[in-house]
């Protein structure tokens, strides 16, 4: 149940150059309802960025996940418009609970360092300090930015894969699913008919029932994701997330 707020980094795709952007979901779970709501903002100054997202547990999620909280936060510059992560942090909350993990990108000698602290009723029961087996000047915020430079309209169908910070448990690996004009029937069904764009964000951790989820999303023409579908959650069917603000 908890494991949602793990996703909200993936259903905030923009198309479009910033200055501010904001924007709600909401997360329903199939007969369990509403499960949480997810805020994302980003922000640029100069050639300087910031990109969070700050999710939370409601309803009947929020007392069995023991109110838990998850904020994402990206921090970098920007260059020829594409965003470079110098740090990346991750803060979950739950109970008496937290973690925390704190990612820095030395560019120069292309190294990230991961620091992750553990905290008990607001003491320090852990820290620990690792340099990551691989490199990438993007994290899970920062890549589905860059992803117009990446991947453009006029990219084929098929499947692309990238690294990023913050997805250790797939060995930083990403993959985004462009879909053949013959599919889009499969994402309208799923995703509704509109002005869209369509594609699948690939994901692979332990929630799935099989060895990766699929997350389904329907890009509005404002450049940002209006609907989102994960696919073959275990035992409970989909998990939707749609734009409310």
């Amino acid at each position: 149940m908890r494991k949602y707020l793990l996703l909200s980094v993936f259903l905030w795709i923009s198309w479009l150059d910033a200055q501010v952007i904001d924007v709600k979901y909401k997360v329903k779970f199939g007969i369990l309802g509403e499960l949480g709501v997810s805020h994302a903002h980003l922000e640029t100054n100069g050639d300087k960025y910031k990109i969070s997202i700050n999710a939370k547990a409601t309803g009947i999620a929020k007392t069995l996940s023991r109110n838990r909280k998850e904020t994402h936060l990206s921090e970098g510059f920007i260059r020829n418009g594409k965003y470079y992560a110098k740090s990346y942090s991750i803060k979950v909350e739950y109970g008496e609970k937290k973690r925390e993990k704190l990612y820095t990108v030395d560019h120069q000698k292309k190294i990230v360092t991961k620091i992750t602290k553990k905290y008990r009723k607001g003491k320090l029961t852990s820290e620990t300090k690792q340099t990551l087996d691989f490199f990438s000047t993007d994290d899970l915020l920062t890549l589905y930015f860059n992803l117009p430079r990446l991947i453009n309209e006029n990219s084929k169908p098929g499947t692309y894969s990238f690294n990023a910070i913050g997805a250790e448990k797939q060995k930083g690996k990403v993959e985004i699913y462009l879909p053949k004009p013959k599919e889009r029937e499969k994402y309208v069904d799923t995703l509704g008919k509109g002005e869209y764009r369509y594609l699948t964000a690939i994901i692979y951790q332990k929630i799935f029932s099989s060895s990766k989820g699929e997350l389904m999303l329907a890009i509005g023409k404002d450049g940002i994701t209006k609907k989102a579908v994960l696919k073959d959650l275990v035992m409970f069917g989909d998990l939707t997330a749609e734009r409310i603000k």
